[in-house]
Order: C-alpha cells, then sequence, then structure tokens
C-alpha cells in the first residue's frame, strides 16, 4: 500500500493496475478509487446536495431575462431538484418567484429558465414533474 503522503502519478497507478494483478482488489489503484468514492460520498453527506450546474443556453436566457439568483434561490433550487430526483423524476420544471426552471435531474443540469410572465404565455412539454419552491 502507498505511503501517507507519497505523490504517485495517475500514469504509475494505471500501469500498475494493468500490468499487475488482473484480480483488481488489492492493487493500489483500486485501494485509491475505493478512497476517493468514500471521500466523495462523505463530502456529499456533509456539505449538503451538489449544486446544480446551468447549461450556456440557460446562462444566457438568464441575462435576456434578467433573472439572477442569490445563494439562498440557488440552494432552493439544489433541494427541489432533488426532491424530484428522490420521486424518480428524470425532466422538471422548478417554479419559483424569480420564473421557471427546466431542469434535467439526470444530469443535474439547468436547461433553461423563463420569467413569470413569460409562463403564463407558454407551455412546458417534455416534462415529468413540476416542483413549486
Amino acid at each position: 500500500m502507498t505511503q501517507v503522503g507519497k505523490v504517485v502519478s495517475p500514469q504509475a497507478l494505471r500501469i500498475q493496475h494493468e500490468s499487475g494483478i488482473r484480480g483488481g482488489e488489492n492493487t493500489e489503484f483500486a485501494a485509491r478509487l475505493r478512497e476517493k468514492a468514500e471521500n466523495q460520498q462523505l463530502a456529499g453527506l456533509q456539505a449538503g446536495k451538489e449544486q446544480v450546474q446551468f447549461s450556456k443556453h440557460a446562462e444566457q436566457r438568464m441575462l435576456q431575462r434578467g433573472v439572477s439568483l442569490s445563494g439562498e434561490n440557488l440552494q432552493d433550487l439544489t433541494q427541489a431538484v432533488e426532491r424530484a430526483r428522490q420521486k424518480g423524476s428524470k425532466d422538471t420544471v422548478v417554479i419559483g418567484k424569480q420564473g421557471a426552471f427546466i431542469v434535467n435531474v439526470t444530469n443535474n443540469v439547468v436547461v433553461t429558465t423563463i420569467t413569470e410572465q413569460e409562463m403564463r404565455e407558454n407551455i412546458f412539454t417534455n416534462i415529468d414533474s413540476a416542483v413549486f419552491m
């Protein structure tokens, strides 16, 4: 096993993994991979849910439409998406004071956004759920 603090290049780990034990369970690569996965799970539990990301299209629409999100609003949006995920949603519309956000729940990405006034003039298609925040 690797010493704590020892720097090992990814290439060295890959070579060790490919040329070493093919069972894969006892290689340094497998151990580091397990450790990384465990650390990410722990970080996710400690920091709450991973924040949603915004597609370039969604960012452009937010700028054009004057939609802005504070840290608290972004946290609310992230929680709304997580609730949709827990119910098995794939594509959802999250409706709040700032407008509506069409979110691909699987990829955790806001696809587009519209203002409250535009919501009255549009029909939402290709969504399987709606969340009000």
